[in-house]
């Protein structure tokens, strides 16, 4: 009982300061693994050894890879040869840029880190709304908005994705024939919903139209060589992941496998490479898994498990609704990561007692994907264009944020929960 209860508050403390941002994310959740095996070793219910094991490293190394691959790609001029590119064939009509804008971000975070994408596309948005003359925030929004919606689509494309795919043993192909169709029906629907949230803005006529159309996509590549080679071996690992469960790889091999690959053909400097890697990311993960690993050795999932268990009373549909409504809302008020590791061993609890969780997952998926929308912090995507939009005149603000993002939410999780509800036999293929 008493270990249940301090594991209990010192997770429940570790969230709350993780989304009243009093302390740096990483930090927090470092300083609440040390507290939760200190407070293990002290009543016995919890030792370094098992916070080790209970790390889930085939995440760990999947992200690793990728993030080396991004690393690699990030100083081309890759991503704002793109944006750039976009800007070129709108023509300078504001609807036309946000959709090929959009659309651009989506493909690439469906691929690669979402929030890098939006890191290296945000400024050269910024650069051509003020060629342009127009404001930058509903462009800013939309990248934001759809690379968090189009994430959920792939394995690779959004963190809880990895880490559900990592604990369900589901494949890169199995993210394509169950999550794929629902999120391409989401997006549009978050798109068309943006066209009209931003109607006003998106209305007006820019006064330099034309200016777009002198920009040369081509002189913001700094190094093609570098970003074909890159792209040749992230094609590959692409088509690794297709065939995957064929060759009985792990996600984690072929991502940590193609960036070993790429920095040998590449060749960079080492520690420029290894300094755009976001390892703040990977030990907050890390940290996370060691967190959970508490609560599950106190005892605390099982008893959630054991608590939803004794509703058999609700249909399995139903179930899966309210988990994907329950999981949104609260990914909308604190990082959808932290939300996805806690419930990943209640689910598999609900499958150790006899129930179908398979359908389970994929709401899991959705919910944490598309909530992360609702709120300014619901996503780091949100917070990294919040952030940048301060050089503008109009930065975005939460309340803003509000206004625009949360109906995209439960525009986005309303079209999935109907969506769930039709596919639920598939799903629990």
């Amino acid at each position: 009982m008493i270990p249940g209860i301090i594991s209990g508050l010192i997770f429940a403390a570790s969230l709350y300061l993780i989304f009243a941002e009093k302390l740096n994310r990483t930090i927090t959740a470092i300083a609440g693994a040390a507290a939760m095996v200190g407070a293990g070793l002290a009543l016995g219910f919890y030792s370094e050894k098992e916070a080790i094991a209970a790390i889930d490293f085939n995440t760990l190394g999947l992200l690793l890879g990728m993030m080396i691959l991004v690393a690699l790609l990030e100083p081309t001029g890759f991503f704002q040869y793109l944006a750039i590119w976009a800007a070129r064939l709108s023509r300078g009509r504001p609807v036309r840029l946000l959709v090929l804008l959009g659309t651009v971000t989506t493909v690439l975070s469906m691929f690669l880190d979402n929030v890098t994408t939006v890191v290296l596309i945000a400024p050269v948005t910024i650069l051509i709304s003020e060629i342009l003359g127009v404001s930058a925030v509903p462009l800013l929004m939309a990248e934001a908005l759809l690379s968090d919606t189009g994430g959920v689509a792939t394995l690779i494309g959004d963190p809880p994705n990895v880490l559900i795919a990592s604990a369900a043993g589901f494949s890169f192909n199995d993210f394509l024939t169950h999550a794929l169709p629902i999120v391409l029906v989401a997006w549009l629907t978050a798109l068309l919903l943006l066209r009209y949230l931003f109607r006003t803005e998106l209305g007006k006529q820019p006064p330099h139209a034309d200016a777009v159309l002198k920009l040369n996509p081509a002189e913001a590549f700094n190094d093609r060589t570098t970003a074909r080679q890159v792209l040749i071996v992230l094609g590959a690992a692409i088509l690794l992941f297709f065939v995957q469960d064929r060759l009985h790889l792990s996600p984690a091999f072929i991502a940590v496998s193609a960036s070993a690959a790429a920095l040998v053909w590449v060749r960079p400097a080492i520690s420029d490479t290894l300094q755009r890697v976001e390892w703040s990311v990977l030990i907050f993960f890390a940290a996370l898994f060691a967190m959970v690993g508490g609560l599950e050795a106190a005892g605390v999932l099982r008893a959630v498990a054991a608590l939803v268990a004794q509703a058999q009373g609700v249909p399995p549909v139903l179930l899966g609704m309210i988990t994907l409504w329950v999981v949104a809302a609260l990914s909308a008020v604190v990082d959808n990561v932290p939300i996805t590791i806690a419930l990943i061993p209640v689910i598999e609890g609900l499958g150790a007692a006899g129930m179908e969780i398979r359908p389970l997952w994929w709401a899991l998926a959705l919910g944490a994907g598309f909530g992360g929308n609702g709120t300014l912090i619901g996503s780091a995507a949100n917070i990294v264009v919040a952030s940048l939009s301060e050089r503008t005149r109009t930065p975005i603000t939460s309340a803003l944020w509000n206004r625009r993002g949360l109906p995209v939410m439960l525009a986005t999780c309303a079209v999935a929960s109907v969506l769930f509800v039709l596919a639920y036999p598939w799903l629990s293929r």
